[in-house]
């Protein structure tokens, strides 16, 4: 069997193999939507705003109002005017509860409520009140609960941010996945050319040695069965890149690899390139008003505020307002007293102001120069953060425009080949070329082809990875992803 015999072979080998699998064609669209269905980094990241969410309820939770309830019995035999064989006793029953909390400007309430009764005086007694304190220095602007869930306000925005983010990032990868795909097909399309043109060259000289046309050129036959082992090299690697380019995009868009990996992904669209015009100062304003990490950086900037702020109310002494209003009730039972604390007829109420401070207020004062310092260092990452995506933005926008020239540029180069081939082939029939020279063209022809199908795209992920540095992939690509 000769080599010829055996690569037609292989290529019926693999052309079974592609017809056992499970053929489905898909658009781009297609793949964005299973991939944001399925994606393990999207279904990971979809996370964090629920536990961010989770952790904004908790800190809410420093203004639910705590109740209490206790109830004593006490026994003492070391005094009383009862006695039980000569020894004096008392019995002390006391019931209590009360509610209480903080409001959301730093205001302390508690309401309390009691009734008690001993056996030494055989009476009752019992109260209900109110008693508030208003901070009127310290934590008064802002206290721990105010920062807590202000902070995390911010942090459940930088969750939804980050799962933006994560969304565009898998957009882009299956976008660069998708092109990939299709230039794997189109390159074993021109590999395969470049095999049946190596077959077709060593069959001419095959028949010519045979009629002795080319019986005085010397290893011309071994050239041939040269090109053709490099094309069916080249067309093994080509098939091997599809089956690479399958896995790639397959693993973006499934949770379930084992249900995919006997599906035949065939891209519904061809390898195609429009030239798309550029306005820097347009990608800039995208990129700042839209980039996920610049907004998570401004959140964090703002947090960092908010821990500022708390850091600076913190150097002022307590100088806190109290006051307390109630009733009180006395009996021989408890009915009793509870009658008359309901009665109101017997009020009491209190008011005055506490002051404190420490004296070198030290760990005050440090911790407010801390927060300062952590302010003025995230404000400089934020600036370089800025500058960053603008120098980001700038070289998206000139790799864009260089792929597109190289397109332009390798598309020439091709035509040139494939005319230089024709034309060569022509003298090489006329008997005025030599093998050598049209093998050579071949292999120009096959680089040129392969080499534009690479720049087309190249310059199709070029402008994807434009509107990801932008943060525009979503809306580029018409995509309604719902951050919650």
């Amino acid at each position: 069997m000769n080599k010829i015999a055996v690569s037609l072979l292989l290529a019926s080998a693999f052309a079974a193999v592609a017809q056992t699998n499970n053929v489905r064609v898909m658009t781009l669209q297609d793949c964005f939507a299973e991939a944001l269905k399925h994606n393990f980094d999207v279904q990971v990241e979809r996370y964090e705003p629920q536990l961010s969410l989770y952790d904004l309820r908790s800190a809410y939770a420093g203004y639910d109002p705590e109740f209490s309830l206790s109830g004593t019995h006490s026994h003492n035999k070391s005094g009383g005017e009862s006695t039980t064989n000569g020894v004096p006793f008392s019995n002390n029953n006391s019931f209590d509860t009360g509610l209480g909390g903080v409001l959301p400007f730093g205001t302390l309430y508690t309401l309390s409520g009691g009734v008690s009764d001993t056996t030494t005086s055989d009476s009752s007694g019992g109260s209900a009140g109110v008693k508030l304190t208003q901070p009127l220095l310290k934590n008064f602007w802002t206290d721990g609960t105010r920062l807590n869930i202000a902070i995390a306000k911010n942090n459940l925005k930088v969750s939804e941010q980050g799962l933006r983010a994560q969304a565009i990032t898998t957009v882009t990868a299956v976008e660069n996945a998708f092109y990939e795909l299709i230039y794997a097909r189109e390159n074993v399309k021109v590999q395969q050319q470049a095999l049946e043109l190596a077959q077709k060259q060593l069959s001419d000289d095959q028949q010519r040695v045979q009629i002795k046309v080319m019986a005085e050129l010397g290893g011309t036959i071994e050239q041939d069965e040269a090109q053709v082992a490099s094309s069916r090299a080249g067309l093994i690697s080509a098939q091997f890149g599809l089956v690479s380019a399958q896995n790639e995009l397959k693993n973006l868009i499934t949770d379930n690899y084992h249900a995919w990996h006997d599906v035949d992904i065939e891209p519904s669209a061809s390898m195609e390139a429009t030239r798309e015009f550029f306005n820097l100062q347009d990608s800039w304003s995208k990129g700042m008003t839209q980039r996920p990490d610049l907004i998570e950086a401004r959140l964090n900037a703002e947090s960092q505020g908010l821990r500022l702020k708390y850091s600076f109310n913190q150097l002022f002494p307590e100088l806190d307002l109290s006051g307390s209003y109630g009733f009180n009730g006395a009996g021989q039972e408890f009915s009793d007293s509870i009658g008359q604390v309901r009665a109101g007829n017997r009020p009491y109420y209190s008011y005055g102001f506490s002051f404190s401070i420490p004296l070198s207020n030290a760990r005050a004062r440090n911790a407010h120069k801390s927060a300062k310092v952590a302010t003025e260092q995230v404000l400089l990452r934020l600036k370089q953060l800025e500058q960053n995506i603008m120098v980001d933005i700038d070289n998206a926008v000139k790799s864009a425009q260089s792929s597109w020239e190289s397109l332009e540029a390798t598309r020439k180069a091709r035509v040139s080949a494939e005319a230089a081939l024709k034309a060569e082939q022509g003298k090489y029939d006329a008997g005025k070329s030599t093998t050598f020279v049209v093998l050579q063209l071949q292999n120009r022809v096959t680089s040129a082809r392969s080499q534009e199908i690479r720049a087309i795209a190249n310059y199709n992920e070029s402008l994807a990875s434009l509107a990801q540095k932008e943060a525009s992939t979503l809306e580029r690509r018409k995509i309604d992803f719902k951050l919650k």
